[in-house]
């Protein structure tokens, strides 16, 4: 609850506990047993941030935040908790917050988007599982697309590149080193997987556009982004991924901004253990630069988790303000993680924190906040107030009508898909088809005047033999005639002087029987 420009928590009897807002941005934690009351601290959390004017992001990860957006319903259970904190006097009343749904699936939320270059190889590799070789890989494969100047928006723009690098290997393992086909093999099979789970919808266009979510209400309230969860959740590598990728992105976009009187934006992370679970080492490093650095953005982050072990130390020592329900300590290994909980509280004398801490109820909280200087205050035992907004969840019905109404529903409700690798590269692949078509048809044509060429080369050749035969036959009968009729004039004379007209006769017939056969000789028959 915001009051006297302070966010108060709950109450240590008679004693108000408050967070100061301009300690806000030092981030926070809120940890327990399940059951034991997470999920109202961090609605009271959220709702005061935003009744002061700061914007908040909130993972709902259960699905049961979406009732922070409605006035709340009294019940038995709250206006015990009223009476007994004695709320009514102090101004409390019921009301919802400006609240905006998203869903990286688009289900139960806008369409949250990102695209590939945004991403970047480093957690894209995370999420699709790569060792180090396929990931050094994948760094080349965005390098060569920054150098050639191709967009990487979505799946198939990634897609595309893998298979045009593929093609092109020999070329550019001098330039950039080995690229190797199986690596390759094993980035386009991953990231057939990563499609299959969602990736085909989270990447691509209109990406978000984070300065959208630095809104108020035209009252100044700040406007509660709730990102749906439930489906993500199963995927826990893609939510810590794409966790982590928040973060960056606002600690790349947002300026440097110092001390500030209140944050310009609150982060809740539910189940924050998945951040941090098979995590490499890179990644820790980089979500605890993350956390380290962001302050100074005017960025408050708050991790939910049941046990703060889950939490590494180097992000843990940064959480200024912790809100710690109560834990079960059964086993050996659970009371030694609740003593090592108990002593990172600063002491307080008037009761021992460990055993408290395993006897605190539904709605207890052990509190410790930064106070005004940044001195964390001691520890106290509070009651934590009730939500302003509805306990249960929004239905689906009702949730579907704050979308659709939402200013942002007209920008983010439509894909867009606007030239990329992909249509670079398909264009390239159809001119490079074309031009070794037209090579083919080129050559065919070549070959086929070749061929026609040398037909009609042939038949000149034919009809010109043919030609000289028949002059050569018709010279033949000429002289052959030529000659018989000499040879008979010849043979007449000879023989009509030996031996009168039978040896005229005889003697025709020979002399032009051997006038024909002497020419036929001179040519050739």
């Amino acid at each position: 609850m915001y009051q006297d420009n302070k966010i108060w928590i709950g109450s240590a009897g008679n004693k108000k506990v408050y967070i100061y807002p301009k300690m806000a941005n030092r981030h926070g934690m809120i940890a327990g047993a399940t059951g034991t009351g997470k999920t109202v601290s961090l609605k009271v959390l959220a709702e005061s941030f935003s009744n002061c004017g700061v914007p908040v992001f909130m993972a709902d990860v259960k699905g049961d935040l979406s009732g922070i957006c409605m006035d709340g319903v009294e019940n038995e259970s709250i206006a015990r908790r009223i009476d007994a904190l004695g709320l009514m006097e102090e101004g409390f009343f019921f009301r919802g917050c400006p609240t905006a749904f998203w869903d990286i699936y688009g289900e139960k939320g806008l369409p949250l988007r990102t695209t590939i270059s945004e991403m970047g190889p480093l957690l894209l590799a995370k999420i699709m599982g790569l060792n180090d070789t396929q990931s050094a890989i994948l760094s080349i494969v965005f390098k060569i697309a920054d150098d050639e100047e191709l967009l990487l928006i979505d799946t198939k723009d990634l897609r595309s590149m893998l298979q045009y690098v593929g093609e092109n290997a020999k070329e550019y393992t001098l330039r950039y080193g080995n690229i190797s086909t199986a690596s390759l093999g094993a980035i386009a099979r991953a990231l057939t997987t990563l499609e299959s789970e969602g990736g085909e919808l989270f990447f691509g266009e209109p990406a978000l556009n984070i300065g959208d979510w630095f809104c108020t209400d035209t009252s100044g309230r700040g406007t509660i982004q709730i990102l749906d969860c439930q489906r993500l959740i199963n995927n826990p590598t893609m939510y810590s991924t794409f966790m982590l990728w928040l973060m960056s992105e606002l600690f790349e976009v947002l300026p440097e901004a110092g001390d500030l009187e209140k944050p310009k934006m609150v982060f809740f992370f539910d189940e924050a253990h998945l951040l941090f679970d098979n995590a490499s080492k890179e990644l820790l490093g980089k979500v605890e630069q993350v956390v380290k650095l962001i302050r100074s953005k005017g960025v408050g982050i708050y991790f939910i988790t049941q046990n703060p072990k889950d939490i590494p130390n180097g992000v843990l020592s940064q959480l200024g303000n912790k809100i710690q329900h109560a834990l079960h300590a059964y086993t050996p290994s659970e009371q030694k993680a609740a003593k090592a909980c108990s002593q990172s509280f600063r002491e307080n004398p008037e009761f021992n924190t460990y055993e408290t801490l395993l006897q605190l109820g539904i709605g207890e909280a052990l509190v410790s906040v930064l106070d005004e200087s940044g001195i964390p205050t001691m520890v106290e035992r509070c009651t934590i107030l009730p939500p302003q907004s509805m306990m249960s969840p929004l239905d689906d019905a009702e949730r579907q009508k704050l979308i659709q109404n939402h200013l942002l529903y007209v920008r983010y409700s439509r894909t867009e898909d606007r030239d990329s690798a992909y249509e670079f590269l398909q264009r390239k692949f159809l001119a490079d088809a074309e031009s070794a078509q037209m090579a083919k048809e080129t050559a065919a044509a070549e070959k086929q005047r070749l061929r026609e060429e040398a037909a009609a080369k042939k038949a000149a050749e034919k009809k010109e033999a043919a030609k000289d035969k028949r002059v050569k036959s018709a010279a033949k009968n000429v002289a052959s005639s030529a000659a018989g009729t000499i040879g008979r004039e010849i043979g007449n004379s000879v023989g009509s002087s030996i031996g009168g007209k039978f040896g005229k006769k005889l003697g025709g017939n020979l002399g032009a029987s051997l006038g024909r056969n002497l020419l036929g000789t001179l040519f050739g028959r």
